[in-house]
């Protein structure tokens, strides 16, 4: 269980967070607000150290906008999970254990089988890995904009914030549907454990 949970907080907080420092680290650099071969000039030991709690922090204090970037973006269309499961599987119709939380459902698998559950976990800490990781990269298109004009090299400014641009959005819908196949594995799990309806009767 343990190594589930840092699998799940390293995808979801530690890597996001990494792309922020990166992304802060090249503004202020750019900036000179900081001299950076100074900095790399430092303990690598206590570097490692300070970029690992920075990402993790960052990661955890910029989860809102993964968020807010999954809000924002229109919708192609709209999936319905426990529809498509039914369709799939029709005599799960009157089962208890569809009608559930889907996260509640979760929990009910990993108390019955923790290494069955943590394979629908790393599948949705994968998913909001992509999604968090979408506002840095979109605000790096924003960053490879102004390069545009304050810069020296305007062909690669402008490649850079298309294809951060592009990356952004491709993050976020990659995020979604690893949600949804994380919501899907939830089901397809719970439909083999025979005594999982028991949990979720009146």
């Amino acid at each position: 269980m343990t190594i589930a949970v840092g699998v799940f907080e390293l995808f979801t907080y530690a890597i996001p967070g990494s792309l922020y420092v990166a992304l802060f680290t090249y503004i202020a650099a750019r900036a000179q607000w900081i001299d950076l071969a100074a900095v790399l000039k430092s303990p690598s030991f206590l570097l490692v150290i300070v970029v690992v709690l920075l990402s993790y922090l960052l990661g955890y204090l910029a989860y809102p906008l993964g968020l807010l970037a999954h809000k924002i973006l229109p919708k192609r269309r709209k999936r319905d999970v426990t529809a498509e499961f039914l369709r799939r599987n029709p005599s799960a119709k009157d089962r208890p254990f569809v009608q559930a939380d889907p996260f509640l459902l979760l929990a009910a698998i990993q108390l019955q089988d923790a290494e069955v559950g943590a394979d629908a976990s790393r599948v949705r800490a994968t998913g909001l890995m992509l999604r968090n990781c979408a506002p840095p990269v979109l605000f790096g298109a924003v960053a490879a904009i102004v390069e545009l004009f304050a810069g020296r090299s305007p062909v690669f400014a402008i490649t850079c914030a298309v294809l951060f641009l592009i990356g952004g959005i491709a993050l976020v819908v990659q995020g979604r549907m690893l949600g949804h196949w994380a919501r899907m594995r939830t089901l397809e799990v719970a439909f083999w454990i025979p005594d999982i309806d028991d949990k979720f009767r009146p």
